[in-house]
C-alpha cells in the first residue's frame, strides 16, 4: 500500500492572527473580526489583519530593499511560507515545489499604478513585474531559495485547494518529493469592493451582531464580506510525528456555465467533487464538513442542497469560518484546511454561533469544500493521522 501524502505544517496570516496559538484562540470565542472601513468615498464591512500582523508585514517589507515595491499579496505569501517551511523542518536549498495561487493577485498595486497611468498617461517602471500573478510563487521561491518548480494560478475562490491538488499530483508522479501549496489574497481595495457590490452580494452596512450570516439558510439578504490573508501548507509523503492531517481523498468538478458566476440550485459541481473525495467511504464516516459558504443566499443554499444530496440522513456537522474572518477569495480554501487541521489536532469543533449545530465528540475525518465563480469546485478529505 503506497504511503499517504500528509500535511506536515501549515502557517497563515489572517484576521485570526499569524501563529497557531493566536489562531486557535481566535476560533475559541464567538466574536467576528469585521470593521467598517472607508474605501474611497464609501464605507463597507471588511476583515483586516490585526495591528500586530500589519507590523510583521511592515518589518518584512523593510527587511529587503527588493521587497519595498511588492504587493501585500506577495508579502502575505512570503511571511506564511517562511513559517510553514520552518515548522516542517525543511532546510535551505531543499528541493521542493511551490504552488501558491491568488484570485485577484496584486490588487492594491494594480489599482495604484492604473491611477498613476490615468493621471500621467504613463506607467511606473515596475508596474508589469509587480502586478503579474506569477510573482507570488516566484518571490516565495526566491525568498526560500528553493530549487524545485514554482507555479502560480488563479481559479477564483477554489484557487488554494487547486494548489493542493497540484501538489499531490506532483508528489505522486515522482517529479517532486515535497510541495508547498496555498493561496494569498489582499483584496481590500476600493475597486474590489465596488465589484462585489455591483454583483449585489456584499453585506449591507446595517449594524448587527453578525454582519456576515454565512451558513444561515434563512437570511433574507446577501451578506458576503471580504477579508485578507494567506495560508501555506507543506505536503510530503508518509506519516511522521509532525503530520497534522492525512490527505485521504481529493475531488474536483466544474459545472456547465449558464452565466459568468453561475451555480446550479443543488451545486452539481460540489456533489461531484464531494463524491470523488469520498471514494468508497460511507457518508456516515465523515464527521465535519467545512463549507465554502460565502454568506450569499444562493451560494450557501446550493452548497447545503448538494450536501443533502450526497449525505442524506448521514449529515455531518457543518461549519464555516467566513462568518468570522470573511471571504479571502483565493486564500479561503487553505484557511479552511487550517481550520480543519486544528479541529483534528485539538479534537474540538468550531461552530457558527448563530446556528444550532453540535459538533462530534470524536473527530476523525473532515471534508473541506471550495467553489469559485463559474462552478469550479474542489473537495479535500482530511483524516486524523493518529487514528
Amino acid at each position: 500500500m503506497p504511503l499517504p501524502i500528509t500535511i506536515t505544517s501549515i502557517a497563515s496570516i489572517s484576521p485570526l492572527g499569524n501563529n497557531q496559538k493566536e489562531i486557535w484562540s481566535g476560533y475559541q470565542h464567538p466574536k467576528h473580526f469585521f470593521k467598517k472601513i472607508k474605501f474611497g468615498n464609501t464605507t463597507a464591512w471588511a476583515s483586516c489583519l490585526s495591528e500586530s500582523s500589519k507590523l510583521e508585514i511592515k518589518k518584512l517589507r523593510n527587511s529587503n530593499s527588493r521587497y519595498q515595491n511588492l504587493d501585500d499579496s506577495v508579502l502575505f505569501g512570503i511571511f506564511s511560507a517562511r513559517r510553514a517551511v520552518r515548522n516542517a523542518g525543511w532546510g535551505e536549498n531543499e528541493n521542493f515545489g511551490i504552488n501558491i495561487g491568488s484570485s485577484r493577485g496584486a490588487t492594491g498595486l494594480f489599482e495604484k499604478y492604473h491611477n498613476d497611468f490615468l493621471q500621467n498617461n504613463a506607467a511606473p517602471v515596475l508596474t508589469s513585474p509587480t502586478t503579474t500573478l506569477g510573482n507570488i510563487s516566484s518571490w516565495i521561491s526566491h525568498d526560500l531559495q528553493s530549487t524545485g518548480p514554482n507555479i502560480s494560478h488563479s481559479i477564483t475562490c477554489s484557487t488554494a485547494l487547486h494548489a493542493v491538488l497540484n501538489g499531490v499530483a506532483w508528489i505522486k508522479s515522482g517529479m517532486a518529493k515535497k510541495f508547498l501549496v496555498g493561496g494569498s489574497e489582499a483584496p481590500l481595495t476600493p475597486f474590489t469592493i465596488a465589484q462585489m457590490r455591483a454583483l449585489k452580494i456584499y453585506a449591507s452596512e446595517e449594524n448587527n451582531d453578525y454582519p456576515c450570516r454565512a451558513l444561515d439558510l434563512n437570511k433574507q439578504k446577501n451578506s458576503m464580506i471580504l477579508g485578507e490573508g494567506a495560508g501555506v501548507a507543506c505536503l510530503e509523503y508518509g506519516i511522521s510525528t509532525n503530520s497534522l492531517a492525512i490527505i485521504e481523498g481529493l475531488g474536483f468538478a466544474t459545472e456547465s456555465l449558464e452565466h459568468n458566476i453561475s451555480l446550479s440550485a443543488d451545486a452539481q459541481c460540489l456533489q461531484d467533487s464531494m463524491s470523488m473525495a469520498l471514494g468508497n467511504l460511507h457518508p456516515k464516516e465523515i464527521d465535519i464538513i467545512v463549507m465554502h459558504a460565502p454568506g450569499t443566499i444562493k451560494g450557501d443554499g446550493s452548497e447545503y442542497s448538494a450536501i443533502e444530496k450526497i449525505f442524506g440522513n448521514s449529515l455531518p456537522a457543518l461549519t464555516t469560518n467566513k462568518w468570522k474572518l470573511g471571504h479571502t477569495f483565493g486564500a479561503s480554501g487553505i484557511l479552511s484546511v487550517e481550520m480543519a487541521t486544528l479541529m483534528l489536532q485539538h479534537q474540538g469543533f468550531f461552530g457558527v454561533p448563530f446556528m444550532s449545530s453540535d459538533g462530534p465528540k470524536k473527530i476523525n475525518r473532515v471534508l473541506v469544500n471550495a467553489v469559485g465563480f463559474g462552478g469550479n469546485a474542489v473537495s479535500i478529505l482530511l483524516k486524523n493521522p493518529k487514528n
